[in-house]
């Protein structure tokens, strides 16, 4: 082992003396600065030791992360559901108001909701637009499943609901379920 001294160096105004650099050159060719081993330059990898190590860290991680972000993905998917559906609702209101006219939000199947215009009691002419398939139906995504507690809702050509109703969405994966209310005013909202 041999080592090395660089000596004192003036810093500054030359009243500041820099601090002593000492270097220690191993059998094996490496340098320690300062109690740290640095490598050759040119020598290449990492150790068997240090890899597995990370490999470990990596593994660790995962699991404590992989619960929390399931849990998070169903809660999400079980969201967007809701808040799909309550797009849909909205667009109906809308069509209602802008052609002057009542709609029906009727449901159909457990991931499906159709808009039937000109009608009081859901019978009146399939309105097909943005969304729709060719028969007019807005399929919800992620196979999210809507039922209705109450009787189908019906927008007037003010954007009002002639009758009120709670749509329930759930998440088919882990039953979660969400609500998703129309108020007779119109007013269309999310709920636990």
């Amino acid at each position: 082992m041999r080592i090395e001294d660089s000596g004192r160096q003036r810093v500054g105004l030359g009243r500041t003396p820099a601090p002593t650099l000492t270097t220690i050159r191993e059998a094996g060719g490496s340098q320690v600065y300062f109690g740290v081993a640095m490598r050759r330059i040119g020598s290449a990898g990492f150790s068997l030791v240090e890899l597995l190590v990370l490999v470990g860290v990596i593994a660790v991680i995962t699991s404590v992360s992989a619960p929390a972000f399931v849990a998070y993905w169903r809660s999400a998917t079980l969201l967007g559901g809701a808040r799909e559906l309550t797009t849909i609702i909205n667009r109906g209101r809308q069509v209602a108001i802008s052609q002057n006219t009542t709609v029906c939000v009727k449901q159909g199947g457990s991931t499906q909701v159709q808009f039937l215009t000109g009608g009081l009691v859901c019978a009146g002419t399939v309105w097909t637009g943005p969304g729709t398939d060719a028969n007019g139906w807005f399929t919800l995504q992620n196979n999210v499943q809507i039922s209705s507690a109450t009787a189908n809702v019906v927008f007037n050509y003010m954007g009002a609901a002639t009758t009120a109703g709670i749509y329930t969405v759930r998440n088919p994966i882990n039953s979660g379920t969400m609500t998703v209310t129309v108020a007779l005013s119109g007013r269309v909202t999310i709920g636990p």
